[in-house]
């Protein structure tokens, strides 16, 4: 990798949060020694590991693959298997947990009925496949959303085969914008942030109602905690 990318990154975030900044000059490196597989690399660790921006990491290959260190087609692919074995990864996670621990620790917790998971569980065997799917290209749940079809069992090849597709489709969208916009590569990271957020407000919005509206329906809490009222 040239010094350029170098210099261009640590030009950008010199203002920046130092996360962003260190997560930016983490993958510089790892593509720096590894090239097009250290690209791959950070997007499995971004897999496992949420908080790592993949919305900084994907368009900053993009750039990499601009300048010439790799081939666009390396940076789609590797980014892609990335993305796929980190999946496969969480899948495996939640196959171990299986039903039955989901079903054991949802009894113990307040306001969580078994009902709920039975529920949970009948939507997914209808809409598993779409959910994971487009799951892929929603912030937040691109990785969460292997957990459930890893208990639920949802069969390998069905599950590789939609991750690698809804993977390279949210892939190819931000490296080809990096690429694209070269040195303003990270222009980017904004308005996938902004996607962010409202997924984050939407989900805390819906989590807000599913309480208050079990706080409603329970008569001055005589309930057990985690069990069906009788």
């Amino acid at each position: 990798m040239t010094s350029a990318v170098h210099s261009v990154v640590d030009m950008i975030f010199a203002s920046e949060p130092q996360t962003a900044s260190g997560v930016a000059a983490w993958a510089v490196d790892l593509m720096d020694r590894l090239g097009a597989p250290g690209a791959g690399l950070a997007i499995a660790l971004e897999n496992l590991f949420p908080p790592l921006p993949s919305e900084i990491i994907l368009p900053l290959a993009g750039f990499t693959a601009s300048q010439g260190s790799m081939s666009l087609a390396a940076a789609l692919f590797w980014t892609t298997a990335g993305s796929v074995v980190g999946a496969l990864a969480l899948y495996l996670v939640g196959a171990l947990v299986g039903r039955r621990r989901i079903r054991a620790l949802a009894a113990r917790l307040p306001l969580i009925r078994l009902r709920d998971i039975d529920r949970t569980e009948a939507w997914f065997a209808r809409h598993g496949t779409k959910a994971v799917f487009l799951g892929r290209m929603i912030p937040i749940f691109r990785s969460l959303i292997s957990l459930p079809a890893g208990v639920e069992r949802m069969p390998v090849p069905t599950f590789l085969a939609l991750t690698t597709a809804g993977s390279l489709i949210w892939n190819a969208i931000f490296v080809l914008a990096g690429y694209q916009l070269g040195e303003s590569w990270w222009r980017v990271e904004a308005y996938a942030g902004l996607l962010q957020k409202i997924v984050i407000v939407t989900v805390a919005a819906a989590v807000a109602w599913f309480l208050a509206s079990r706080l409603r329906r329970r008569p001055g809490g005589s309930h057990r905690m985690g069990q069906d009222p009788r």
